[in-house]
């Protein structure tokens, strides 16, 4: 054994800042991704002490070789295809985040030694959470209810990695929040996701670096066999409403965010797959939560520096501005109904999406 650490998904969110964690605590870390050609232009970003090694999950030979040439201790596996990338093109999402954790496993299970497998799963796995019916925290013991092809395939991943002879962990990450501005999500999709949730649904956020603290800490600390929850303090226990209004706002332009729609009080099915959760025993072990949610909201303004005054003295005619032109890129525009319908926006987008696609195929 090498000693190294393997790091799948090595040039994502979580993985970049991960990588960065490890190589700081004086780990030993090889980084592997997909090669792609926004994958090479960014590599570059790592710190130089990690190692690269290319290798595409989908290719168990590719994968197994990997890790024969590594003999990492630990892996700490964070590769998957997330929404909502994995809703519109689902078989790959499966290639990945099924059968690619599988490949994984069966490789580090012919393994001279044993090694420590990490596995990052999420809250999804609960499926959606209505408050008005449930008041409990989410924990590990929460039963699964997956509605998405995301928290299917993480319940699966979970169920493989359960079920081999590994010294594995589980940590089921909330929803991961980065303080740098050019961060801050502008993807189209991902927009219309996030507006689509009801407004009045709780939500877990947590900082990326202190996801990368836990993982850090669980390739060594005395938690095998264990599922932890990696969540923020209990200033982290949010609104949805709170998260993007508080970024903006922070930024200078407080209000220019619009409030969504809030959730059907009625109904259990009408609402994503966030809640609060109980992170007692993931910081007991790991001590990973480092930064609230008012230090992140301050950072921000710190970020925005200069900007933030000219913004803010220009907020009475550019607030009403955006919230105009963000309104009406609003899934529920023209819409009937006064409650949000996630999972029916979700489906139309889809719907769209394959359409347009098939489309182009036929042009």
């Amino acid at each position: 054994m090498t000693g190294a650490v393997l790091v799948t998904g090595a040039l994502g969110h979580v993985g970049s800042t991960t990588v960065r964690e490890l190589v700081a605590d004086g780990t030993k870390v090889v980084a592997t991704d997909v090669l792609t050609d926004a994958n090479r232009k960014v590599v570059g970003k790592l710190p130089k002490r990690a190692s690269t090694y290319w290798a595409d999950l989908t290719d168990a030979d590719a994968v197994e070789r990997m890790v024969a040439d590594i003999e990492p201790s630990a892996i700490v596996h964070l590769a998957a295809v997330i929404p909502p990338s994995c809703y519109c093109n689902p078989t790959l999402a499966r290639k990945v985040n099924v059968e690619g954790t599988a490949a994984l496993i069966a490789a580090a299970q012919r393994l001279s030694s044993r090694s420590r497998f990490v596995q990052a799963s999420s809250v999804a796995v609960y499926g959606p959470r209505n408050p008005y019916l449930t008041s409990d925290l989410l924990g590990p013991e929460t039963p699964f209810s997956p509605i998405d092809t995301y928290g299917q395939h993480k319940v699966e991943a979970e169920s493989l990695v359960r079920s081999f002879a590994l010294d594995w962990v589980i940590l089921r990450l909330g929803a991961v929040l980065d303080t740098n501005l050019f961060a801050l999500t502008t993807d189209a999709d991902a927009l219309l996701m996030e507006w689509a949730l009801p407004a009045d649904g709780r939500i877990n956020t947590v900082d990326v670096r202190d996801v990368a603290t836990g993982f850090r800490a669980a390739v060594t600390a005395d938690v095998v066999g264990e599922v932890l929850m990696i969540g923020g303090d209990e200033s982290h226990r949010l609104l949805q409403r709170d998260v993007g209004s508080g970024l903006v706002g922070a930024t200078g332009l407080a209000g220019a965010y619009p409030v969504g729609r809030p959730g059907d009080p009625e109904r259990p099915d009408a609402w994503f797959v966030c809640d609060w959760m109980d992170t007692a025993r993931a910081q007991a072990s790991l001590e990973f939560q480092n930064h609230s949610w008012p230090d992140m909201l301050a950072q921000v303004r710190a970020k925005a520096g200069v900007w933030r005054f000219p913004l803010h003295v220009l907020a009475p005619v550019l607030v009403p501005v955006i919230r105009t032109v963000l309104h009406r890129r609003s899934p529920y525009r023209g819409r009937p109904g006064i409650f949000a319908d996630p999972w029916g926006i979700l489906a139309g987008a889809l719907r769209a999406f394959t359409d347009a696609c098939a489309d182009v195929g036929s042009a």
